[in-house]
């Protein structure tokens, strides 16, 4: 029997590293036990949605060109009569499933939390939304928006474009005029605060706990920064267990 709630994911494949498994499996999982029905998709099938054009305008930056395709694939989702569709990233682990539930708004944006330090080493709080894990249910008035918003932006642009152009960037400057519904517990790890919890705590961690609305039960792990900032294949799996051990 056809479920009423669709969870979407997609991801290069194969995956370029072991611990995303562990993450996919964690949506999957989630998705199985609350009888949601779970879509992987390869990339390619995610770009199949976005204009060539834009494509080609994108060649040198996809994840600018995903943030497009997951909102179209959403829509998908609803014109085929779910009547709630889910995006989460390859690289977000839900990692206490048994309290990482839907709100009951019409669609929610997750909530981003990020941490780093300026220049002089202070560490600075910066509160916003992201789109690593996003909800939508039949009626909201937001998707439609959202996704023409973003695919006109990109049509008009004519110069370089940050990564998150359509994705934490826009959503976060229509968050700061809207006020969209955010799902607190759906979260995002910058560096520091993950290296804080690799080390059993720190000043980093404890920022993020103090400027979180609620506890987070589930988490965008940075994986495009993961590599470029040290974390190893063996570190993001001692990430995972703590997480999954003790929560954030």
């Amino acid at each position: 029997m056809k479920s009423s709630t669709l969870v979407i994911q997609s991801h290069s494949n194969p995956l370029p590293y072991q611990w995303l498994q562990t993450c996919l499996d964690s949506v999957q999982q989630w998705a199985q036990s609350n009888n949601y029905d779970y879509c992987f998709l390869s990339d390619d099938k995610l770009f199949a949605a976005v204009p060539e054009a834009l494509l080609e305008k994108t060649v040198n930056q996809k994840v600018i060109a995903t943030d497009l395709g997951r909102l179209r694939l959403l829509q998908d989702g609803l014109e085929a009569g779910y009547q709630t569709v889910i995006w989460c990233d390859g690289d977000f682990l839900i990692f206490k499933p048994d309290k990482f539930d839907l709100p009951d708004s019409d669609y929610a944006l997750g909530r981003e939390v990020w941490v780093q330090s300026n220049e002089s080493g202070k560490l600075k709080s910066f509160k916003k939304v992201h789109n690593a894990f996003l909800v939508f249910r039949q009626g909201n008035h937001f998707l439609g928006f959202y996704a023409d918003t973003a695919e006109r932006l990109l049509w008009l642009n004519r110069g370089s474009m940050p990564p998150q152009f359509i994705g934490p960037k826009l959503l976060t400057a229509l968050h700061n005029i809207a006020i969209c519904p955010v799902m607190e517990s759906a979260g995002m790890l910058s560096p520091l605060v993950m290296r804080d919890l690799l080390n059993g705590g720190g000043k980093a961690l404890d920022l993020f706990r103090l400027k979180s609305p609620e506890l987070i039960y589930g988490a965008n792990l940075s994986g495009s920064l993961a590599g470029k900032k040290g974390f190893g294949e063996v570190d993001m799996g001692r990430l995972i267990e703590v997480l999954f051990g003790e929560g954030c």
